[in-house]
């Protein structure tokens, strides 16, 4: 918890010093108001003084207003500092994500990292906020109000030496119990987004397939465990309440009885009893903001160390510290074998190739071969487990990375854009570009077209994750935007599925003239999209079956000519 205090920066440690300091001043001032009333009772009630009891009792007023400035202005700075706090530790853990490696946020998933950078930095972020106020003021209310108890009476004080090691056995005890209940709690509400974002991004598929109630059941499930595990951790904090109160009334019943002995024997004032009880009370009332604090506190903890263990994950893909520049832009494959995990099966298994620099390589398999995390060791979105991938002669593990993925264009299966304009999204390839880069990397992905219908063309809005765009037009985005960087090496990862064999034919001429001299790797499920490359690559099972050309493959490899009959027909053998 105390860790994630390094997000108190600038301005926001200022007042995180200040809030104190109002909040010792507001107490100060509520440490004397029992005394003075202990005045009035004792010198002027008794006396029968109304010029004194009227001159204490502006005392009383004054000091009431400087608590009352105290107690706002700690507020103000309280609040402040923790949400100045609880916006740098979001953009912290927001820049944390951003450089975790696809296997750490395959580990974490989407819907726990956006429960982690929303709920659970709104549980810390309200910790700091009460921190600043009730951890301040409870110490202080119970030293200083134990001090002046004291001071009015030693034998009455004895009290407390029964009173407040109850309260504190039973803060200990319950926070042990509490703490992995609340912990139990956060991963129920992963649970529950987890649910909402798959039925919110599935809506047509549930539709489609009248699974409503099967969601309805699916999320009443998650959200029923949710109220189970949230009512059994304030059932454990809520004990406390009554144990406090308890300990409390019984204090006041005792103070009561003794100090009525002992002013029935003339050895205690009345307003020294009443002063007594006043101070009892605020003593007690602060050992039940330290109960809400450990109520708190029980459950943030739960929350930073979920935060923590973000923070302090490392990616397992960083520069290496003797980085070397690229001199070439060959790929080579030497003896790779992958896995996602280290239990996890081997999706590719000892896989050798080379591919020259402008070259047009075509990839291609059936489902489950292995195409995808084959070109994602490319870019490194994931390392080889074994073996080595080299571009231009060199291990891209040597390669920095910001210069390696700034040479490679990857158009990904999925088109995924943003919310903002069309313009927005293609200049996420190239922040520089101008409308005539723009146009032309449109134009040869086949986008310029539908673009230019659009009433505001290029500041066309794109929904979120381009729903009112068709799933061609989103790819032919995805390529625009790529195209926009004029990579070195284009790796273009089934990229065409949802275009037409026409416009995917004019799509294939015009990115062969554009990077005539890139390299380029194209993963396709159509014979079409790869039987003018170069070099085809077959996979099955993870290993290579075979490489050649169109024309090779389909007389010497059986599952290509097999792919290639099924899409093109018998006839197509008759042209070997």
């Amino acid at each position: 918890m105390f860790k994630l205090l390094k997000y108190l920066k600038g301005p926001s440690i200022i007042c995180a010093i200040i809030a104190p300091i109002m909040m010792f001043i507001e107490v100060v001032m509520d440490l004397m108001q029992p005394k003075l009333m202990a005045d009035i009772i004792d010198i002027g009630v008794a006396s029968r003084n109304t010029s004194y009891v009227i001159s204490i009792g502006g005392k009383m007023i004054f000091v009431a207003l400087i608590g009352l400035i105290g107690g706002a202005a700690c507020s103000v700075f309280a609040s402040v500092a923790a949400m100045s706090m609880g916006e740098k530790l979001r953009q912290g853990l927001f820049d944390k994500i951003q450089t975790l490696s696809f296997l750490e946020l395959d580990k974490f998933k989407s819907s726990s990292l956006i429960t982690r950078l929303t709920n659970d930095v709104t549980q810390v972020q309200h910790m700091m906020l009460m921190g600043l106020r009730i951890m301040v003021r409870a110490p202080l209310i119970c030293i200083g109000g134990f001090i002046m108890a004291v001071a009015l009476s030693p034998k009455l004080s004895l009290i407390f030496l029964v009173a407040v090691p109850v309260i504190l056995v039973a803060v200990i005890l319950i926070l042990k119990k509490s703490f992995p209940l609340f912990l139990s709690v956060q991963e129920r509400i992963d649970s529950v987004n987890d649910v909402i974002r798959e039925s919110i991004l599935g809506v047509r598929v549930i539709k489609a397939f009248t699974i409503e109630n099967k969601q309805a059941e699916r999320f009443d499930e998650v959200n029923y465990d949710l109220m189970d595990k949230s009512i059994k951790a304030q059932n454990m904090n809520m004990i406390l309440w009554p144990v406090v109160t308890l300990a409390m009334n019984l204090s006041v019943i005792g103070v009561l009885w003794f100090g009525g002995n002992m002013a029935n024997k003339g050895m205690i004032e009345i307003g020294k009893i009443m002063a007594f009880i006043n101070y009892l009370l605020q003593i007690m009332n602060s050992l039940m903001m330290v109960v809400m604090l450990v109520l708190n506190f029980s459950r943030a903890k739960a929350s930073a160390d979920r935060i923590n263990e973000v923070l302090n994950t490392t990616s397992s893909i960083q520069d290496n510290k003797n980085s070397v520049k690229m001199t070439g832009f060959d790929i080579e494959f030497k003896d790779v074998s992958f896995k996602y995990n280290e239990h996890g099966d081997y999706v590719l298994k000892n896989i050798s190739f080379k591919v020259k620099e402008g070259e047009k390589i075509g990839i291609i398999g059936a489902t489950g071969s292995g195409k995808s995390s084959f070109v994602s060791l490319i870019p490194r979105l994931y390392d080889a487990t074994e073996g080595q991938v080299l571009i231009g002669g060199v291990d891209v593990k040597k390669l920095k990375l910001k210069e390696l993925r700034d040479n490679i264009g990857v158009i990904l299966q999925d088109s995924i854009l943003f919310s903002g304009t069309i313009e927005d999204n293609l200049k996420f390839g190239n922040d520089h570009a101008d409308m005539e880069l723009m146009e032309n990397a449109a134009r040869d992905a086949q986008a310029h077209e539908f673009i230019t219908v659009k009433e505001h063309t290029y500041k066309s809005v794109v929904e979120q994750r381009g729903k009112n765009l068709s799933g061609g037009q989103k790819q032919r985005l995805s390529i625009a935007r790529t195209l926009i960087r004029n990579p070195k090496i284009l790796i273009m990862d089934d990229s065409t599925s949802a275009l037409d064999m026409a416009t995917e034919a004019k799509l294939q001429s015009s990115i062969k003239n554009r990077m005539a001299n890139s390299t380029v790797l194209i993963i396709a499920q159509r014979i079409s999209g790869v039987m003018d490359a170069d070099k085809i690559i077959v996979l099955d099972d993870g290993k290579i079956s075979a490489v050649g050309n169109h024309k090779e493959l389909l007389k010497d490899n059986d599952i290509y000519s097999s792919i290639a009959v099924s899409q093109l027909g018998e006839e197509v053998l008759s042209n070997v």
